[in-house]
């Protein structure tokens, strides 16, 4: 990937407001035709959103950006759509046991609503925040209670690859809805649900009432997602590379042993599918952001803000170094799996700009866009630790993949198709992704995830243009 160092939230400005203008057109679309009793609204097919009955981890994108729209344009429709619509499907969501995905559709409603309102974007209503933080608080409880434990009891570091004397110990995992065997590198983000749900005093209530700990629990996933689905090219990790990143990780649920690396979604258990890569620098991003608001004492039964700080600093960082340098098209749009069958027919894709036409493999924009919102965060983060170098590597890195996405071929101009975000992939080997006449692979369809997350990286970059960070918390 080259990265641009030229570039500014403000030089993106025309471009977030192009993303804006769009967004409200497809959004108002997909709610025009949509009917419910079809499910959620997942994929495009032929321009027209569809469902896919796996599980319903979209209906929060779809509605969020409604708030997301109303955050960017003061657009008063669209905050009347996402709040009826919240209020209307998504109380399933908050309560729903058997997804790892409470983060995505939870955050993405009630929490805008919430964040919206403390930000002071909308009048304070006692009520309806009482309502928004009630739904955060057992949609987090809900997703903690998806535990599963390891056999780990040594704490462990990333730094040299094996048991350090000091640090955390990844004794334990939220499980993805495959089952308790199961480690989804997408679960990473949904952490927000959890730490979130924690900053406003809620735990999870075990048996004989014991209080489980809500940040303690995420601080475990993170660290056996960083011992287990990243690599560190040093100690167990000696035979491959530095950033790699497995989509699932499977244990024996008999005796807690990590048996092996996994992928549902990606090529194989040896490359990296490119989304679940973006989800681990997205997510270790906002949780780095978040551990700044934490006191102290509240990390020291999990090994220190110390051990805790470098963990994720270090795994953010080196998927970070392998999307730039390892699999990422010049423009920095990555295909859907670091090495697919056909990638080596591509040539050296990270001196290209990436072909969504070509046909060999299909690229995924959704992945850069989340990516690229990590990339902001995590440079933002270290600039403001004195890491200036570092910092800005990254943030440029995140505005390169903005400048890119913000045009076509992958912003959808098209009145007639529902999609923002063009050339995304849902489900390549379960063959889901539609394939257009002419083509060899699927392009030309946009994706939930990827609608909400490159309108979200609009967003961002016009509140950083404007010096108006905010975080999810």
């Amino acid at each position: 990937m080259k990265v641009d160092t030229k570039l500014t939230p403000q030089k993106l400005l025309k471009k977030a407001n192009r993303v804006f203008e769009l967004a409200g057109q497809k959004i108002r679309a997909v709610d025009a035709t949509w009917d419910s009793a079809r499910g959620t609204p997942v994929f495009t097919v032929k321009g027209r959103y569809t469902s896919r009955g796996w599980t319903e981890w979209t209906q929060g994108f779809q509605f969020g950006m409604a708030f997301l729209q109303y955050d960017a344009t003061g657009d008063q429709s669209m905050l009347r759509l996402g709040r009826e619509k919240t209020v209307r499907y998504m109380a399933s969501h908050v309560s729903h046991v058997g997804v790892h995905d409470h983060g995505f559709n939870n955050i993405s409603t009630y929490g805008n609503l919430r964040r919206l309102m403390l930000e002071g974007r909308i009048p304070h209503s006692a009520d309806e925040l009482n309502f928004a933080e009630l739904a955060l608080k057992v949609s987090g409880a809900v997703q903690a209670a998806r535990h599963a434990t390891t056999n780990c009891r040594t704490p462990w570091s990333p730094v040299d690859g094996a048991p350090a004397t000091s640090g955390l110990v990844p004794s334990g995992y939220l499980y993805s809805f495959n089952g308790p065997h199961s480690l989804f590198s997408d679960t990473i983000r949904s952490l927000r649900s959890l730490v979130l749900a924690h900053r406003l005093g809620h735990s999870l209530m075990g048996e004989g009432d014991k209080p489980i700990n809500l940040l303690h629990r995420a601080i475990e996933h993170a660290a056996t997602t960083a011992r287990f689905n990243v690599f560190f090219g040093q100690g167990r990790d000696s035979y491959d590379v530095r950033g790699r990143v497995v989509h699932e990780s499977i244990f024996n649920r008999n005796d807690g042993q990590f048996r092996c690396p996994s992928s549902q979604q990606g090529y194989s258990p040896f490359t990296t599918w490119t989304r679940g890569a973006a989800w681990v620098i997205c997510g270790y991003a906002e949780q780095l952001e978040y551990l700044d608001v934490v006191p102290g004492a509240e990390l020291d039964a999990v090994g220190g803000r110390g051990a805790v700080t470098d963990l994720f600093l270090e795994t953010a960082r080196a998927a970070c170094d392998y999307y730039i340098d390892g699999y990422s098209s010049k423009d920095g749009v990555p295909y859907w799996d670091s090495a697919a069958l056909n990638s080596h027919r591509l040539g050296d894709v990270t001196k290209k700009l990436a072909d969504p036409f070509n046909p060999w493999e299909p690229v995924d924009s959704s992945a850069a866009a989340i990516a690229a919102q990590g990339f902001l965060r995590l440079g933002h983060y270290l600039t403001a630790r004195g890491e200036k170098v570092a910092g800005r590597k990254y943030f440029q890195a995140g505005l390169t993949i903005a400048n890119t996405l913000f045009d076509e071929p992958y912003l959808s101009t098209d009145a007639k198709h529902q999609g923002l975000l063009l050339h995304s992939v849902y489900h390549r080997p379960n063959g889901w992704d539609y394939v257009p006449p002419g083509q060899k692979v699927p392009c030309g369809e946009s994706c939930m995830w990827g609608d909400y997350h490159a309108l979200e990286l609009a967003l961002f970059i016009s509140r950083l243009a404007a010096g108006k960070y905010y975080t999810f918390f």
